[in-house]
């Protein structure tokens, strides 16, 4: 066939030469020593990229022994499932960390440089206490250089166990317990004045974020559902609990219903790691699952430290039989009126556009709180501190949502946040060091586990059967079920309080024991469970939203907090409008076309 008159033949030959260079990258075999002569600088080059190409991808995986395109090597799984990169791709790392530490077998420089930065806190910190306090700061036996000891290594335990998927205060807990036991530490009831006023700090920051946490919105829109599936199950617990410990632990009254309260509290610090990985596939999104349970959570957090409050002024109460009786109104009256005029205070100082409203706000809340649980303890009113706690934080909330603030993005949660990441290892180390293997009875843990197992079963059942019109099918119920029995933060701060108010060698110190154990217990028992529980089953059970996420519509960084699971119901076609939406924006006028072919 005869070419036209405008047919380059050259045009083939830099073809030819192109293919050949690619294949030869792919494939240096097909680079024979038989090309023409003016192909021999393309196949050196091709060859040349391919040995280039091989020890790159050897480099990559010089720890899986497997090639970049092949299943990796089954520590290379374990360690891709158990880290997970920045969500936030605006990070500033090392230049040579990548190689160094490679990904993902070591953390990232943003998890090394938080965990190194809070060693050198602590480490400074116990420097400046050793100049003020002396020998009690002193190592090897110093009060507070044990403590320090304690906690610096209980952060590292709940780091670790993070790798896992797990909550870090499981890891915590567990180090407290080891580092007791293998003799490191010494933490005896010559700490408990010290110790007793880090619970009741701790306890101030875990009521503040849980009022903070109360979404108005979401309580607003779930409502008759919060209170159904909060109550009811709590109540159906603790009564539970409190008639078991009566007759199988063989406890007053008084005591029994103190564990009861104390035992079904919810802890979100278990269920939050959970739902936040849920939640970023879709998982129970579109019916807003994840903001019922961390409601939920809340309100029972706050009925449980009120109740317990008010059964505790009323045991250790030295009064009439009449102010007896009054303990607890007085206590529900007077902690929320101090809590609402509390957050209404902090709408009006600082003014709103003062340049240091955050910090400000910030504080004001905190010392507020802590008036609240430090003061009602001293007048013999303690169930009106938590209250008030909750109070004031969720009215504060609201006020400043009113003034511009967003629920989403509140500055005073993040700040607090920051104060947990200090507080938590404090609260759980210590409860752990509490645990003695040698003071243990087998048969009060038989006891207490068969309680536990009990109660669970009973909350489990009632979740499911007041579930019912709340818009959740069978496999939710269940899942919202397994969620809210997860226990930790509460049960750490109020189970060894009855220690420190009854006298050593008495019969209440060994009821107060026991209360503790059975405390301790539910943690070790359900927050690993409930945990492990959530991750296996959870995509079995929720519904999966097929809606895309955008990234603008994700969290900005990985930070485990409730926070993070604002705003879940979604609405597909308004998230795929929105979607397509900043497509469009980033394209060209004439790329249009091609962008909706690719969408059809």
């Amino acid at each position: 066939m005869e070419q036209p008159s405008n047919y380059n033949s050259s045009g083939i030959d830099h073809y030819n030469a192109a293919s050949g260079f690619i294949m030869g990258i792919d494939n240096p075999a097909l680079c024979t020593e038989s090309d023409e002569p003016g192909n021999n600088d393309v196949t050196k080059l091709a060859r040349s990229l391919s040995k280039i190409s091989t020890s790159s991808q050897k480099s990559k995986t010089r720890f899986s022994d497997n090639g970049d395109d092949n299943p990796r090597s089954w520590w290379y799984a374990f360690c891709l499932k158990c880290r997970s990169k920045e969500a936030d791709s605006d990070t500033w790392e090392p230049p040579y960390w990548s190689y160094i530490c490679p990904y993902p077998f070591f953390p990232g420089y943003r998890s090394f440089s938080r965990l190194f930065g809070l060693l050198v806190i602590g480490i400074a910190s116990w420097c400046v206490l050793y100049t003020i306090v002396g020998q009690i700061a002193a190592p090897p036996n110093g009060k507070l250089f044990q403590l320090l000891i304690l906690v610096l290594a209980s952060k590292l335990g709940g780091w670790l166990v993070t790798l896992c998927s797990l909550p870090g205060l499981i890891g915590m807990l567990f180090t407290g317990i080891l580092m007791q036991n293998i003799d490191i530490v010494d933490i005896d009831s010559s700490f408990e004045p010290i110790t007793k006023q880090l619970r009741k700090v701790a306890l101030v920051i875990i009521l503040i974020r849980a009022g903070l946490d109360l979404d108005p919105s979401a309580l607003r829109r779930l409502k008759w559902s919060v209170i159904k599936i909060g109550l009811a199950p709590w109540l159906a617990e603790t009564i539970v609990v409190s008639v078991l410990g009566k007759f199988i632990l063989d406890f007053p009254w008084s005591y029994s219903f103190a564990l009861g309260s104390v035992v079904s509290a919810v802890s979100p610090a278990v269920t939050v790691v959970c739902l936040l990985r849920l939640r970023s596939k879709g998982y129970g999104v579109a019916k807003g699952i994840p903001t019922l349970i961390i409601a939920i959570a809340g309100i029972d957090d706050a009925i449980s430290v009120a109740s317990f409050g008010i059964i505790e002024s009323v045991m250790f109460s030295s009064g009439s039989l009449t102010s007896v009786i009054l303990q607890a109104p007085i206590s529900i009256v007077g902690g929320i009126g101090f809590g609402v005029f509390w957050g209404l205070l902090c709408y009006y100082t600082p003014e709103k556009n003062d340049p240091y409203v955050n910090q400000l706000r910030i504080l004001l809340l905190l010392v507020g709180c802590t008036i609240s649980i430090f003061g009602s303890d001293y007048i013999g009113y303690g169930g009106a501190g938590p209250l008030g706690c909750v109070s004031a934080a969720f009215t504060a909330l609201v006020v400043w949502c009113k003034q511009g603030w967003d629920v989403e993005e509140n500055s005073a949660n993040e700040g607090f946040e920051i104060l947990w990441m200090f507080f938590e290892p404090i609260l759980f180390s210590v409860t752990g060091a509490q645990i003695k293997f040698h003071e243990l009875d087998g048969h009060i843990i038989l006891l207490g586990l068969s309680i536990l197992v009990a109660s669970c079963i009973i909350r489990i059942a009632v979740t499911m059967l007041v579930g019912i019109g709340c818009g959740l099918n069978l496999k939710e119920k269940f899942f919202t079920a397994i969620a809210i029995m997860a226990k930790a933060t509460v049960q750490a701060a109020l189970g060894p309080v009855l220690l420190g108010l009854v006298e050593k060698k008495s019969d209440e110190r060994a009821y107060a024991e026991k209360v503790f154990m059975v405390c301790a217990l539910s943690i070790i028992f359900t927050a690993p469970i409930s945990a492990i529980f959530m991750t296996i089953i959870g995509p079995k059970l929720l519904n999966k939203t097929s809606a895309p996420f955008s990234a603008d519509a994700l969290r900005r960084s990985v930070r485990l907090s409730i926070r993070s699971l604002r705003n879940l119901t979604v609405d597909p076609v308004k998230e795929l409008t929105t979607f397509d939406e900043e497509k469009m924006n980033g394209l060209t006028k004439s790329e249009h076309s091609d962008f909706n072919r690719t969408k059809l």
